[in-house]
């Protein structure tokens, strides 16, 4: 069963983090296989709640695009270097396909032999050298063992085609000589005294037993073979080992990682039909037909805390989404087939999981209990938040009893963990809680920071607007908005990009300076979000 992955937003928060391990762990018990994962880099405040639970940190996730290991290419095509040239036409022929990739004896990659490369050789070159091993051969002839006194074999190839004198008269072997012979004991008995290096019985030729004394004194091997002189003549060539046939060492080649768009970009310029796929250390994975391409498997995706393709993963368009779990306002997210879409009016994501649990009655664990009462706690500010709903306060309530914590102080610890400034830039600040929205053509980004020190941020209020500056211009969104908001005073301050002002000054209806507190806003999602939208729409 091929792995899903639930992720939330690039900006993880501890909603979001959270949901998807809880999620994850309640799929795999009603038998899916799944594996949260995480977008970005997960915050303190998240890390505390991991440790505090000892929970293992769900993996990063770069991308979901496609990539060639969710194509069905030839997975495991490919041959060894010392394996014939026979065995190579086979397994193409067999397989339908007109290239193989050639293997060291280590694996990593060799070359590439293709039936044109056979082609040519057969064809186009007088074969007397042979270069391989007596296994080879005798597997390409179907034959017999009569003598093995090594399994390299390295020589020239002899035909006895003359009558037996003229050919005694005629040829000198050496030690090097690859005879094939038939019923001709005269001609055998000289060349096991000459020493060559083979001798090949054909049509099932009988040979005396003192020819093969003198062999094994020689070093002489046999082989036997029901294939008569000319067949064997037509054949031996092609038991060569396949690396002597290689013309192509360096041919255009893919990672089992490469993106499948890249795949196609580089092949509608160099309009190869085959292409070895191998890994990073070089070893050989198989083999691409370019038109592989058309039967490739989409990850499969569920997505937590978000419902905008902005926020998600790279590549999602290319993924299969099975499911999404949230708690925010439907976005503009698309699906080619009917998915199951779990949307409810409640202050976390974590709410939603744990009415999943509930409903399917599968019981929870202390470890997923602490996260999802984590990220229900984060998200509705410990229940203060207006998002904050009864379905997340009968949770929190069974969720911290499970856990065998006091939600109230540990959720005040899990906030404070997550607000120290230390070794934390303004970027990191921004993006501690960063989301994108889309109204028309128009694109806008909230942070949401929580602090119960504002003024550290306050000293430096104009580096903070600079950064803002720089994340709009870059990205051309029409406001970039930090909210700093204080858990203990219940609001937050807003700090904005220069170019945002009239759209700020418009949504609170005042002249609003850099840093101004606005008393009771604590939820991007109930009072800052819908204050933008209409401004922007309009």
């Amino acid at each position: 069963m091929k792995k899903t992955l639930i992720f939330g937003h690039k900006k993880p928060d501890s909603d979001s983090v959270m949901s998807a391990i809880g999620l994850s762990y309640l799929k795999n018990q009603l038998g899916d296989n799944t594996e949260p994962r995480v977008l970005g880099t997960i915050n303190k405040e998240s890390t505390y709640a991991l440790n505090y639970f000892n929970i293992e940190p769900p993996k990063y996730l770069n991308d979901v695009k496609l990539q060639l290991k969710d194509v069905n290419y030839h997975k495991g095509f490919f041959i060894k270097d010392t394996d014939s040239i026979y065995d190579g036409y086979q397994k193409m022929l067999k397989s339908e396909l007109t290239g193989i990739p050639v293997c060291k004896s280590d694996g990593t990659f060799s070359g590439l032999v293709t039936i044109k490369d056979l082609s040519y050789t057969i064809i186009n070159e007088d074969i007397e050298d042979l270069y391989t091993s007596y296994d080879n051969i005798l597997k390409v002839l179907k034959g017999e063992e009569i003598n093995r006194c090594s399994n390299d074999i390295v020589g020239k190839l002899v035909v006895a085609a003359y009558r037996s004198t003229t050919f005694m008269s005629n040829v000198n072997l050496e030690r090097n000589h690859i005879l094939i012979v038939g019923d001709r004991h005269s001609v055998i008995e000289y060349a096991v005294n000459s020493g060559v290096k083979l001798i090949i019985l054909t049509g099932d030729s009988m040979i005396k037993d003192e020819h093969i004394e003198i062999a094994k004194q020689n070093n002489v091997n046999i082989i036997r073979t029901s294939f008569d002189a000319y067949r064997v003549s037509r054949l031996v060539a092609l038991a060569s080992y396949i690396k002597t046939m290689i013309r192509i060492y360096n041919p255009a080649s893919f990672y089992d990682t490469d993106f499948v768009s890249d795949v196609i970009d580089l092949n509608n310029k160099l309009k190869h039909t085959n292409y070895p796929v191998l890994d990073k250390k070089n070893h050989v994975l198989g083999l691409l037909k370019i038109t592989d391409l058309s039967e490739k498997h989409s990850k499969k995706v569920i997505l937590v805390d978000h419902n905008e393709p902005l926020q998600s993963v790279d590549g999602l368009e290319e993924a299969e989404i099975q499911e999404i779990f949230d708690h925010h306002a439907l976005g503009s997210i698309t699906t080619t087939n009917p998915i199951n879409f779990r949307n409810m009016a409640v202050g976390s994501t974590c709410t939603i999981v744990y009415t999943f649990f509930k409903e399917t009655n599968i019981e929870i664990p202390k470890k997923i209990a602490g996260a999802l009462l984590t990220g229900i706690l984060s998200d509705t500010l410990i229940l203060k938040s207006p998002t904050a709903t009864p379905r997340d306060r009968v949770a929190v309530e069974e969720l911290s009893r499970i856990a065998e914590v006091d939600y109230h102080e540990y959720g005040m610890n899990l906030l404070k963990s997550g607000t120290s400034l230390e070794g934390m830039t303004k970027e990191d600040v921004l993006y501690q809680d960063y989301k994108l929205f889309t109204i028309n053509d128009k694109k806008f980004s909230i942070g949401q920071y929580f602090t119960m020190n504002f003024e550290e941020i306050e000293k430096e209020i104009d580096q903070y607007v600079e950064v803002l500056d720089k994340v709009a211009e870059a990205n051309n969104f029409t406001l970039v908005a930090l909210y700093v908001t204080d858990i203990i005073k219940d609001g937050s301050y807003v700090i904005y990009n220069t170019k945002g002002k009239n759209i700020i000054d418009i949504a609170y209806n005042k002249d609003v300076p850099e840093g101004y507190f606005i008393d009771g806003c604590l939820s991007r999602k109930k009072h800052i979000v819908p204050l933008i939208m209409p401004i922007l729409e309009n």
